[in-house]
């Protein structure tokens, strides 16, 4: 048997209703609380990560965008001044910047979509890179 405490139970929920939270045990005893209570009643405390790769990248930064655009559906410039030179974002997550005319680096904070979207950019990079280096 769990206890929910403090925001969980401010709203009692309607039966069928799923109630999200985290499962804490401490000692002989479960508590499913918000992730913004884990600090208050455990010693737990959570964290944001922010990613950054740089990628080998001599083609065409255009180009790059370009592809990308085809594969995914969200693809944004960004605003010079915001990102310090070229950039664009991929669904609202991660940011491809231009550093150099050989390098390229991309950002983003950590959650398991992020990481998803992050990992098929890397991806198609990479297999953008094979098909320029295959035609050379």
């Amino acid at each position: 048997m769990a206890k929910t405490i403090r925001r969980l139970v401010e709203k009692t929920p309607e039966v069928g209703e799923t109630v999200s939270g985290f499962l804490v045990k401490k000692a002989f005893t479960y508590q499913i609380m918000a992730l913004d209570d884990l600090h208050v009643f455990s010693q737990l405390s959570t964290e944001n990560i922010s990613q950054r790769i740089t990628i080998a990248y001599s083609g065409a930064f255009g180009v790059l965008k370009h592809r990308l655009k085809q594969i995914f559906e969200s693809v944004e410039s960004l605003p010079d001044e915001e990102s310090e030179g070229p950039a664009f974002r991929v669904h609202e997550r991660l940011t491809v910047k231009y550093e150099s005319e050989k390098h390229i680096s991309l950002h983003w904070r950590s959650d398991p979509i992020s990481d998803m979207v992050s990992d098929s950019v890397i991806i198609s990079i990479l297999l953008i890179l094979i098909l320029i280096t295959s035609y050379c």
